[in-house]
């Protein structure tokens, strides 16, 4: 366990924003965790907060608080039959386990490949992307209780896994840290063709999608991404940081009347809009003031040039929403949680 005070946070958001805590835990075991409890319960008041790898963070001033960060990289496997259950501690750089997993023959986390962050917070988050989301993989999610520090297994059906969300970002947010992660992958491979979109990517680089591997659609999905999202080490962002918002059938049909080519998407609760699609049109789209902008290849995505603030960050994205309701009478929320 290392324990620092008023410590740096920069390395720990891809933002790149820098912003101090009054404490920062890192803690290599579940049980290490448990013990950082005791010391949280010294001071009941103070804010804690539970981190991945800062890809979904924005900090718009200083932390008066505890932060706490997982290492544990344990990785275990369970053959279940048609499947192999694979135990995953929470401090797994997220797009290396996707390699890992496809490098031991093990399928279902290919279209996620390249997301930004750590396997934990896939639980948390409920990541997405290209048809696939975290929550069709997870069968069971470690827990500790940081009032507690008691241990705690809940299964998938507890966690209320939907679009980007999760019991953890709900009525549970800030109670339990995520330890360990358990993901049921495939021993054989059937590529995930529901977003239509993605079987074209690989149709027009050459590949035949009734025949591609695995590791061909992770290529695909990986250099689709790399051309629309900076890399954090060179431009800093959360990668989108906003949510499609999903709207009923009349809305729908009303824009659409407006705008044919609106891009959209039928779901089981109405009809989800492409939020870059309605910023793009808007008028957003590569858009900068000072260091905070818009980045040119994918309107979703707000970056920091270099010396932009939280609050420099916060504030163009407010200006974003407030004219896509203006222009579209449609709400966009923000993905990225603000401290």
């Amino acid at each position: 366990m290392h324990i620092s005070d008023h410590f740096n946070l920069i390395h720990h958001n891809t933002f790149g924003i820098e912003a101090h805590c009054r404490r920062f835990v890192e803690y290599e075991t579940a049980d290490e965790l448990a013990e950082v409890t005791r010391l949280l319960a010294d001071t009941p008041h103070e804010p804690c907060l539970h981190i991945g790898g800062g890809s979904n963070l924005l900090f718009t001033k200083d932390f008066d608080g505890t932060i706490l960060h997982s290492t544990i990289a344990t990785f275990e496997t369970i053959d279940k039959g048609n499947e192999t259950l694979v135990r995953v501690g929470a401090g797994w750089n997220w797009d290396k386990l996707v390699a890992k997993t496809i490098e031991l023959g093990l399928y279902g986390l290919e279209n996620l490949s390249y997301i930004p962050g750590e396997a934990g917070a896939s639980a948390v988050q409920n990541i997405g992307a290209y048809g696939s989301e975290a929550a069709d993989t997870i069968r069971a999610v470690e827990t500790v209780d940081l009032k507690s520090g008691e241990k705690r297994v809940f299964k998938a059906d507890e966690c209320e896994y939907g679009y980007r969300h999760s019991v953890f970002k709900t009525s549970l947010r800030g109670r339990y840290a995520v330890t360990h992660v358990h993901y049921a992958l495939k021993k054989t491979f059937k590529p995930n063709f529901s977003y239509a979109a993605l079987a074209r990517e690989i149709a027009a680089r050459g590949k035949d999608p009734e025949h591609v591997t695995a590791g061909e659609v992770r290529e695909v999905v990986t250099a689709v991404r790399r051309a629309k999202l900076p890399d954090p080490q060179d431009v800093g962002s959360a990668g989108s940081f906003f949510m499609n918002p999903v709207v009923s059938q009349d809305c729908y049909e009303q824009l659409r009347a407006q705008h044919p080519d609106l891009t959209a998407y039928p779901t089981a609760d109405g009809v989800k809009l492409s939020a870059g699609w309605l910023i793009d049109r808007a008028g957003w789209k590569g858009y900068r003031r000072g260091d905070a902008g818009v980045y040119p290849h994918q309107a979703l995505v707000l970056v920091n040039y270099g010396r932009a603030t939280g609050q420099d960050i916060a504030t163009l994205a407010a200006d974003i929403q407030a004219d896509v309701k203006a222009k579209f009478g449609v709400d966009i929320v923000p993905e990225v949680n603000f401290f």
